[in-house]
């Protein structure tokens, strides 16, 4: 049997055995909310299916799902287990977001790892085959590396997924702010200028502003959930837009002023970063000058020269 095949009939092996373990009867114990379920069924009737929020499966493929989900399930409470900071997961899917079930992140963090250590794997245990060397333990190592590669990656990915939404947020903020302070001018109270914008404008911070109606609505005072709104998007920009607004509430300002003045800091913050970032990309554009052109027009500039030396010292 070649390497290859050896390889991956372990990998197999492996697989098989550890999901036979993650259903053994001792490991699927029935969990406390599956106890109480029967009892509690029919307590509570659903009036629609519309309000059951299921989760897209983690693999597309339906039944690849249905079979691998428990194993990646225990995978990623083996994860939480050890590298923790739930909390730390919890507020940056909120800032992501996208719904804050750690426990799904883990899962496809799990799901990254494996598909990390089998690629890698594989190309550690295929390019000596293919160079004609026996396979060494370079294949296992570059697996491990996968594996750790995979987890951090989807790390990686979700705080670039906050960073992009972050952005967002600052060149819709703008915009929202002169429309409240249309509306406003108009006449109308502060929550009803919210109301307005956020019926006709879509977007992240519109989003945000739809959960500070809902605060709103239940209960909250137009204080707090402006505050709550702050703790959900820790934006600096976003931050001080609230806290205008929340002293113009608390100490009479005129609120359109207050607005307008917003959104003139947060286009003059925008066109300093696009200034700054332009200062960046010039000393970048500097590297292919300095470290492929200039090489190539000195030797174009002194070979000839070195040629006619050394023939002539012949």
């Amino acid at each position: 049997m070649s390497p290859i095949a050896s390889l991956l009939t372990c990998v197999a092996l492996v697989l098989g055995l550890m999901l036979l373990g993650s259903g053994a009867p001792a490991r699927r114990s029935p969990r406390l909310s599956a106890r109480l379920d029967p009892y509690l069924r029919g307590l509570e009737p659903r009036l629609t299916r519309l309000l059951d929020a299921e989760q897209p499966p983690l693999i597309r493929a339906a039944a690849l799902d249905r079979l691998l989900r428990p194993f990646l399930d225990e995978g990623g409470r083996l994860l939480e287990r050890c590298l923790g900071g739930t909390a730390g997961v919890a507020r940056r899917l909120r800032e992501a977001g996208l719904a804050g079930d750690v426990a799904r992140f883990r899962a496809e963090q799990t799901l990254w790892g494996l598909l990390g250590f089998a690629a890698c794997t594989l190309l550690g245990y295929l390019a000596p085959a293919v160079s004609g060397g026996a396979p060494a333990a370079g294949g296992t190592a570059a697996g491990v590396l996968g594996l750790l590669g995979g987890v951090l990656g989807r790390d990686w990915r979700l705080t670039r997924q906050v960073e992009r939404r972050h952005a967002r947020m600052l060149e819709e903020l703008p915009a929202l702010a002169d429309l409240i302070c249309l509306a406003v001018t108009a006449g109308e109270g502060a929550r009803a200028a919210i109301e307005r914008v956020v019926a006709r404008t879509h977007g992240e911070l519109s989003r945000e502003l739809g959960l500070v109606l809902a605060d709103l609505r239940a209960g909250a005072s137009f204080v707090s959930a402006l505050e709550h709104l702050a703790v959900r998007v820790p934006v600096p920009q976003v931050v001080r837009f609230v806290d205008g607004l929340v002293v113009a509430v608390e100490r009479g300002t005129p609120l359109a002023d207050v607005l307008r003045a917003q959104a003139t800091d947060v286009r003059e913050q925008r066109k300093r970063d696009l200034i700054e970032a332009g200062g960046k990309r010039e000393v970048y554009m500097l590297v292919p000058v300095v470290f492929m052109l200039m090489p190539v027009v000195v030797l174009f500039a002194l070979y000839p020269g070195f040629v006619t030396l050394i023939q002539i010292a012949r």
